[in-house]
């Protein structure tokens, strides 16, 4: 997507055509669909060479239709400096927009795992690892950036839509018993890093 495109003259329009283009998208996403731009245009009721204007493929499309794409932080307004409560609180609002968003999370989770060229979908661009690094903030001086990220890596591993599969899928929870599930494990891996170190290499 061109963003000085949709930024120059009537960016108020312009704005309004990208927005009805990633809700048609997100609705095909939703359904279980891989929507095409010209799909999208198609039950947006833009014309495709508008649409193509916006996103030059279908990549650039799905991209913009990925609900966390718009999300640049999970804390809360004047969040505590204890990494313990700031890690529960980006943890339970990543885990509610999971489950609030489940198919289109499950879409993308398929498409991540087909081959795909030129780029990456955002599942593969671990869009939830800054959201977790930025709750655990206030451990640098304690640990090196490289054990902070070891721990990032470890409670991203054990919380979203991979994580939700599982244990919905495989292991039976409910959509409630897994969130607790993903919030305990967080934690746990954060008392575990406190107390005797983050995971090695």
């Amino acid at each position: 997507m061109s963003t000085p495109y949709v930024e120059r003259g009537r960016s108020g329009q312009k704005r309004r055509t990208l927005n009805t283009l990633v809700d048609a998208a997100r609705e095909m996403v939703a359904a279980g669909k891989t929507p095409t731009v010209d799909e999208a245009a198609l039950a947006s009721g833009v014309a495709r060479s508008t649409a193509y204007r916006y996103f030059p493929g279908q990549r650039e499309l799905l991209a913009a239709a990925h609900p966390e794409t718009a999300l640049h932080s999970m804390l809360p307004d004047n969040p505590s400096n204890d990494p313990t409560e700031r890690l529960d609180a980006v943890v339970v609002r990543f885990t509610a927009m999971i489950v609030e968003t489940e198919n289109q999370q499950r879409t993308m989770l398929r498409l991540s795992l087909e081959p795909m060229t030129g780029g990456n979908l955002p599942l593969r661009q671990g869009r939830a690892i800054p959201w977790i690094a930025e709750a655990l903030e206030p451990l640098r001086g304690k640990m090196s950036d490289a054990q902070i990220h070891r721990l990032v890596l470890a409670i991203r591993s054990a919380t979203g839509i991979e994580s939700l599969v599982w244990l919905t899928d495989i292991g039976g929870l409910s959509r409630e018993e897994a969130v607790e599930s993903m919030r305990w494990s967080a934690q746990a891996l954060l008392r575990q890093a406190l107390e005797v170190g983050p995971p090695r290499h």
